[in-house]
């Protein structure tokens, strides 16, 4: 491990400069910077997962994988991006998962791959990147939000995170003789787009490595009912095929 002492914190834009930048098949761009701790034939792997039909939205953006990401205040006060080439214990405590950087017409995310305990939780952290990034450039496909809604509607036990979970909540609710349903169609919007780019996440995870769905469990929500993901995943999977190499199964545990 390094003393903080003798780790140089490096502007992203000098990253951006000096990191050497690869197209994969599917025309992502990305790059990395630094003691990674994870190899070049895996991050290709992982950045290839994503099917060519959604990449094609992503064009404007290169992903960069580097130690730690963090945001400085400057003495101008505004948060400049910094990055350090190395882990220390210190700089990990100040670090962030990611951070969104442009420069000229592009975006560079910056991924800090030292905060992730292994490569599942690395691979979710860049999916879930990948997620968001396609819904802000190309929506929510209508069969995908009529499925969600009448999810919903029904009343489907859990959500696949927390901002699906309280939008969700807030977008579908009774009134005071609980009667009639009452949608606020802002949540509503909010939570199909979180259900999507959640969707997009779970199925590339899935394509990248074998998972046991509890493995996402978290305390602040209770996870979506296992045949309503694989309803949505299936959804996703048909929109957007798994590139060559890749292959996309829902297994389901057997009862003794």
């Amino acid at each position: 491990m390094s003393p903080v002492a003798q780790i140089e914190l490096v502007s992203a834009a000098q990253v951006a400069r000096q990191t050497t930048i690869r197209q994969a098949l599917n025309g992502i761009c990305y790059g990395a910077f630094g003691e990674n701790q994870i190899t070049a034939e895996e991050m290709e792997r992982m950045v290839q997962a994503v099917p060519a039909l959604m990449a094609g939205a992503l064009k404007q953006k290169a992903y960069y994988f580097v130690p730690l990401t963090l945001g400085e205040r400057s003495q101008h006060a505004e948060t400049e991006t910094l990055v350090a080439p190395a882990y220390s214990v210190e700089l990990g405590d100040r670090a962030i998962c990611h951070r969104n950087v442009t420069f000229g017409s592009a975006e560079c995310v910056f991924i800090s791959t030292r905060l992730m305990d292994d490569r599942f939780a690395l691979a979710f952290e860049f999916f879930i990147n990948i997620g968001h990034a396609f819904v802000d450039v190309a929506g929510v496909p209508q069969s995908f939000s009529d499925l969600v809604w009448a999810q919903a509607e029904a009343n489907v036990r859990g959500e696949t995170s927390h901002d699906a979970w309280e939008s969700r909540s807030q977008a579908l609710t009774t009134d005071l003789n609980n009667r009639a349903l009452r949608v606020d169609e802002k949540a509503k919007s909010n939570f199909l787009e979180s259900a999507f780019s959640d969707s997009i996440a779970i199925y590339l995870l899935s394509l990248f490595v074998d998972f046991d769905y509890a493995e996402l469990r978290e305390r602040e929500y209770p996870l979506l009912a296992p045949q309503a993901l694989a309803e949505r995943l299936r959804q996703v999977a048909q929109l957007f095929p798994p590139n060559d190499g890749y292959d996309f199964a829902v297994l389901y545990r057997r009862k003794h």
